[in-house]
């Protein structure tokens, strides 16, 4: 049994007052809107930049650019091969947040294996490396630098 059903527009009388091309609103009748930030300081530089201005009407205005940040000086290097320390790594909030217990050996290699250093950055709770292990199909982790133990040589024997 089939059943078929053709729809017109005439049969829907609410669509007929929809309009098949899509309306433009001109923009002139849109409002503009600026937003301005507004401080005692910038006023004063206001201020002082027309006194400088109205006294001397042939000086041109120098723009000085502002001064380039500083750039972090970082306890590694990208690159570099660590390990993590276990002693610290056991008695700090990264591992309590994961909530394993004490004798758990699923963790082992970050303190055997080699990690590499895939990235370094400045948080507001200190440095942190992005660490990420060869030979282990895991997720590279963001740890504190400070618990990480540098490996001078590239190939050194596991514990």
């Amino acid at each position: 049994m089939a059943f078929s059903v053709a729809f017109s527009q005439s049969s829907f009388s609410c669509l007929s007052t929809f309009s098949k091309k899509p309306r433009k609103i001109p923009f002139g009748h849109l409002p503009l809107i600026r937003a301005v930030k507004s401080s005692e300081q910038q006023n004063e530089k206001i201020a002082k930049t027309e006194a400088i201005e109205g006294s001397s009407s042939n000086a041109k205005p120098t723009t000085t650019a502002p001064p380039k940040p500083k750039k972090p000086v970082y306890s590694m290097k990208k690159g570099q091969i660590v390990r993590v320390d276990k002693e610290k790594y056991l008695n700090s909030v990264n591992y309590l947040s994961v909530g394993h217990p004490p004798y758990y050996k699923g963790l082992d290699y970050i303190y055997e294996d080699r990690g590499e250093v895939l990235d370094l950055r400045f948080f507001e709770t200190g440095e942190y490396a992005l660490i990420a292990w060869v030979g282990i199909p895991t997720a590279p982790a963001w740890l504190p630098t400070d618990m990480l133990i540098q490996s001078d040589k590239l190939n050194y024997e596991r514990m």
